[in-house]
């Protein structure tokens, strides 16, 4: 054997380790600088915020300030609203959205996926879901209110018009971006048509699903919030609504964290589940 041949470089993968490491040590340290950072705006807003409020800048009956906004926020949790307290509210606000959010998943998922996969009847059916989601779906909620009443199924209903729409169309294009050579195997391997939508084209799609779970749950909180404001009994949104007849503008404003908190948990949720039903797929650190 050639010398050439024995002092040819060779990979040296006890360097692999080396380098993982310094991956995710990086990794690490960005996550505390954008943390940071995060943090160190968000100080600097609501300092501005109260400094002008303080210094009457900007009015501080229309625009609260922060210090209020966390009074107000600190009453309702001590001693509850005038709607009674304050979890009952977020329970009931939350309840609606849930359950118009599930509906509104399920049934764009169904749709989506079965005029993706069925060219007649999406050729059918297309015009009309068109004009349906050109209208505006919050003028909907006065409609709603008088079909339903003042009780949770009109709000339900709300959130169930917002969610749909984003998550069907999702779908559909999910199930029309199928890999044509996966079907095609598929079909040589002997499978139906039911199984080669239950077992290649719904999880392809289901990437296409969960980036419309992130916005759809946001838009089933909005849709319960406006059903609520137009007429309810209780919930986040009747709080908006009699804080702003009063002009307790820090009342406005407390409700929207609460809600904003609300959001924030959901999407914090979400993530966690789609990190572990795709935990194939490189994280960002890793690209």
């Amino acid at each position: 054997m050639s010398p050439e041949v024995l002092s040819a470089p060779v990979v040296d993968t006890a360097k692999t380790p080396g380098r993982e490491h310094s991956r995710a040590r990086a990794a690490r340290k960005r996550k505390i600088v954008v943390g940071g950072a995060r943090a160190l705006l968000l100080v600097v807003v609501l300092g501005l915020w109260e400094v002008l409020a303080r210094t009457e800048v900007i009015d501080p009956f229309n625009f609260s300030m922060p210090s209020k906004i966390w009074e107000q926020i600190h009453t309702w949790v001590m001693h509850g609203t005038a709607l009674g307290p304050l979890g009952e509210q977020i329970w009931y606000t939350l309840h609606e959205a849930l359950l118009g959010w599930g509906i509104g998943v399920v049934a764009g998922v169904l749709f989506g996926i079965a005029l993706g996969r069925i060219t007649l009847l999406a050729d059918i059916l297309g015009p009309y879901i068109k004009v349906l989601n050109s209208i505006p779906r919050i003028v909907l909620a006065p409609i709603f209110v008088i079909w339903f009443g003042l009780g949770p199924a009109s709000k339900v209903a709300s959130a169930v018009v917002l969610v749909f729409f984003p998550v069907f169309f999702n779908a559909f294009q999910g199930a029309r971006e199928v890999d044509r050579n996966l079907v095609a195997n598929a079909r040589i391997l002997g499978a139906s048509d039911r199984r080669v939508t239950l077992q290649v084209v719904i999880p392809s799609a289901t990437s296409w699903i969960f980036t419309s779970l992130h916005v759809s749950f946001g838009f089933a909180l909005i849709g319960a919030i406006v059903g609520e404001y137009i007429g309810a009994t209780k919930g986040i949104g009747l709080l908006v609504a009699q804080s702003q007849g009063t002009f307790n503008a820090a009342g406005v404003y407390a409700a929207m964290v609460i809600l904003a908190v609300v959001a924030l948990l959901a999407e914090g949720l979400l993530t966690f589940g789609e990190r572990r039903i795709f935990r194939w797929k490189p994280s960002d650190s890793d690209r």
